[in-house]
């Protein structure tokens, strides 16, 4: 279930112009109408009258005197869906908006509140740390690309999720280089002075994937222990993305921590991968070949189920892990992690912390529009076993733990703070 709910981005010129002179627009709002009436996973439309909805917003596609007023009529017609994840995003008057080319990173990954780009993760080992740079430092520059031009090209985008991630994916394109370049970043720092790094870029281990329309990743898992604020043990194993080669290292890990008074298993920022796999993953903590939803599409149905892992990485017979299992969730966190974070919650065997995730949960796609702009739509959906639909909803977590500034900035995770006090209460 590699997933395409991302797109090359960003503005369609915002010069104001006779309603003849937007740019293709009926044939854009006639070809966003095909699209949903063609692949929309449900027939019946969520129970709207899509000839209708046709006939009620097409007289003010026409009527339309900008881009960005066509983009607001067209989004007035999506809605009618009351679906999140189906969203037309600017097209940039460039064709591409990703900045420089090259996988190399700059050590540190962001996440935006608000109108805010902040510093929410830094490798211990990579060139931002090297730097001096700090978690919660404010992002206002990339070389001479300011955040704030990103922001106010995404401001008619109505889903702030989609929003945000689409900011996420270009700020991701200006990071990143080719190996060995050097690339100025300004930054606010904690006490509200601005500060410019030099940082050059860096080749990150693990093996290159790609995921959608999103930034090369490389696949990465971390497992460490940590302990409760009673001074318990607890595992705490998270990856990056849903591939295969993350079954070993996250069966090791979960051999490692056996014996701890419960397990972490970090999701935050893993846009999805393979789908299959979290029956393998869900299998270390259920015992039972239990259901964990169910993926729909127009034509078909694949039900994912609990395969119980009952040997160990050494090929010895175990219980599965019986302790209180957390798992942390972010805004980013989409795909295959919606659909195991939210089949998991079903079952009542987590606890979820941290933001609501993305509502990206199955097959996206992404079409060009005649007028150059992005049409964002989902194409299935996915039902948890409780009957918990996840596409547009997201998954809601048992403790809302939002991401703050101050938090960042004190060196604080929050919601892992959160998860490691839950288990002590269990």
């Amino acid at each position: 279930m590699l997933r395409a709910f991302a797109a090359s981005l960003l503005l369609a010129g915002a010069v104001a112009a006779p309603s003849a002179d937007v740019p293709k627009g009926l044939e854009t709002f006639d070809a966003v109408w095909t699209i949903v009436r063609d692949t929309h996973f449900d027939t019946t439309f969520n129970g709207v009258d899509w000839d209708a909805a046709r006939a009620e917003f097409r007289p003010k596609a026409a009527a339309a005197t900008t881009p960005a007023e066509l983009r607001g009529v067209i989004h007035g017609m999506l809605s009618k869906l009351g679906q999140s994840h189906f969203s037309v995003i600017p097209a940039s008057a460039s064709g591409s908006d990703d900045g420089a080319v090259g996988a190399a990173t700059t050590g540190f990954d962001v996440r935006i509140v608000g109108d805010d780009v902040l510093v929410s993760r830094i490798d211990p080992d990579g060139p931002a740390a090297a730097a001096g740079i700090h978690t919660g430092w404010r992002v206002t520059a990339i070389g001479d690309y300011h955040v704030a031009q990103l922001f106010d090209r995404l401001r008619d985008t109505p889903d702030q999720r989609v929003r945000n991630l689409e900011a996420w994916r270009v700020l991701q394109g200006r990071l990143r280089g080719y190996e060995g370049s050097t690339v100025n970043i300004t930054f606010e720092d904690g006490a509200g002075a601005s500060v410019t790094r030099g940082i050059t870029r860096t080749e990150p281990l693990g093996m290159a994937v790609t995921v959608g329309s999103l930034p090369t990743m490389f696949v990465q898992v971390t497992n460490e222990r940590r302990t409760t604020p009673a001074g318990r043990p607890v595992g705490v194993i998270g990856f990056n993305v849903w591939m295969a080669n993350v079954d070993r290292p996250f069966q090791l890990a979960v051999d490692e921590h056996r014996a701890a008074a419960g397990i972490v298993i970090d999701l935050r920022g893993n846009p999805g991968g393979l789908a299959a796999m979290m029956m393998g993953i869900a299998g270390h903590f259920i015992p039972e070949r239990d259901a964990l939803g169910v993926m729909k599409s127009r034509d078909n149905e694949l039900r994912f189920t609990v395969n119980p892992r009952l040997v160990n990485a050494n090929g010895t017979r175990v219980e599965t892990f019986a302790g209180p299992v957390a798992i942390l969730v972010d805004g980013l966190s989409a795909s295959a992690s919606e659909c195991f974070t939210g089949g998991m919650q079903s079952l009542g065997r987590v606890r979820v912390f941290g933001e609501r995730t993305m509502g990206a949960a199955l097959p996206s796609q992404f079409d060009k529009l005649p007028n150059g702009d992005v049409f964002i739509h989902a194409t299935a959906d996915f039902v948890t076993a409780d009957g918990t639909r996840l596409e547009g909803r997201g998954v809601i977590p048992d403790e809302v733990v939002p991401l703050k500034r101050a938090d960042l900035l004190a060196g604080r995770d929050a919601p892992l703070e959160a998860a490691l006090a839950w288990i002590d209460s269990q």
